[in-house]
């Protein structure tokens, strides 16, 4: 069996979650959107379900993969959605939705009346800044005004989403909150604007909900030069040592001749590759861990494979491991060496075989410090 593989553990996932709800102090969306990020929606959101508060996800067609897997918690469609068949697969399910322009909001006004069926809860999105997606603040209440006359909306919950949050000294996010409360401050309803970012960094954005992403799965989405997060990496992307050569000094190793070796190297073989989502442009250097012992890699990066300096590591060999990301090697650093995010790398991994640790839940207490109320 080919050795390449993501081992995801769920138990670093709950306690990622239960962290950054603590931290925020109510209620937490657990964000599975992009099939959780890589890491397999269904599989991540079967071991929340006993914690959460609910679920956010980008499209109807993520929500409905949950729900068919018996996913009964409450889940946002983050996009809201895009024609009235939609909207009614998504009044069927129960799902709440976000409403971020005008003809989202004419769907809504024009939906027939069903009877037995609650009305909908629904996120009117404010753009406070970051000048994407969601009303101008000075349409806010309006929107929000034509949202409480439809029949079918039930709650209404304003939120607006933060563009530099990940950055601590920037001025963008206290302008943007400013903007957000101004443009809502008569207009009753919970509030969220807390991503992962904005919860780690800015505590004065803490609202009744927090929509926390990447941090569930490990990641500390600011600079290095921030006190780390108390996370626990959840994907370990891991594979081992195929073959092994030894190549006198000067001679090169894989596409191009990059990397030539400065002395007699031994240079090991290892089962990954860019078709398994390790990402193609890092340089030589980068880092991974074979056995646990440092190491880096030597030559371009193979769609199947990869080549890692063994000089100095006499018992690696065939089948010793060899860790490219997880606890032992930071994705940031990864993601740094490869001009990109831990984000897209995260999701971008395929091909490998995927193993779950943590399937049970027993034992995980749930501290609640508000009722799980829309």
């Amino acid at each position: 069996m080919r050795p390449a593989r993501a081992l995801i553990d769920l138990n670093a996932l709950r306690q990622n979650y239960l962290h950054a709800r603590t931290l925020h102090g109510g209620r937490a969306l657990a964000v599975v959107k992009a099939n959780a990020y890589g890491h397999g929606a269904v599989p991540c959101a079967q071991a929340l379900a006993p914690l959460v508060d609910g679920f956010a996800v980008g499209v109807l067609d993520e929500a409905l993969q949950l729900r068919e897997a018996g996913i009964g918690q409450p889940i946002l469609l983050l996009e809201g959605v895009f024609d009235p068949a939609e909207l009614a697969q998504a009044r069927a399910q129960g799902l709440w939705i976000v409403v971020h322009h005008d003809a989202q909001l004419r769907m809504l006004e024009t939906l027939p009346a069903q009877a037995g069926t609650p009305p909908m809860q629904v996120w009117l999105k404010i753009n406070s800044g970051m000048n994407r997606a969601g009303f101008e603040p000075a349409e806010v209440a309006t929107a929000w005004a034509r949202l409480r006359a439809c029949a079918q909306v039930g709650d209404i919950t304003l939120i607006s989403h933060l563009a530099r949050a990940d950055e601590p000294g920037a001025d963008a996010t206290p302008q943007q909150l400013a903007t957000f409360d101004h443009a809502t401050r008569a207009l009753p309803g919970a509030r969220s604007l807390c991503n992962s970012a904005g919860l780690l960094a800015w505590p004065e954005a803490r609202r009744d909900w927090a929509r926390p992403g990447i941090m569930l799965y490990g990641v500390d989405p600011l600079p290095a030069d921030h006190a780390p997060a108390s996370l626990r990496p959840v994907m370990h992307l891991e594979s081992a040592i195929m073959a092994v050569r030894e190549i006198p000094a000067g001679a090169p190793v894989g596409y191009g001749g990059r990397f030539r070796a400065g002395q007699p190297t031994r240079v090991g073989l290892v089962a990954m590759g860019y078709a398994d989502g390790y990402p193609r442009t890092v340089p030589d250097g980068t880092p991974v861990r074979v056995a646990g012992q440092p190491s880096r890699i030597i030559g371009r990066v193979s769609m199947d494979m990869l080549t890692v300096d063994l000089t100095g590591l006499p018992d690696a060999g065939l089948g010793t491991p060899v860790e490219l990301w997880g606890a032992q090697v930071s994705i940031n650093d990864i993601a740094q060496a490869a001009g990109t995010i831990a984000y897209e790398l995260l999701c971008n991994v395929k091909r490998v075989r995927f193993e779950y640790q943590g399937v049970e839940t027993q034992g995980v207490e749930v501290p609640r410090t508000a009722p799980p109320a829309p």
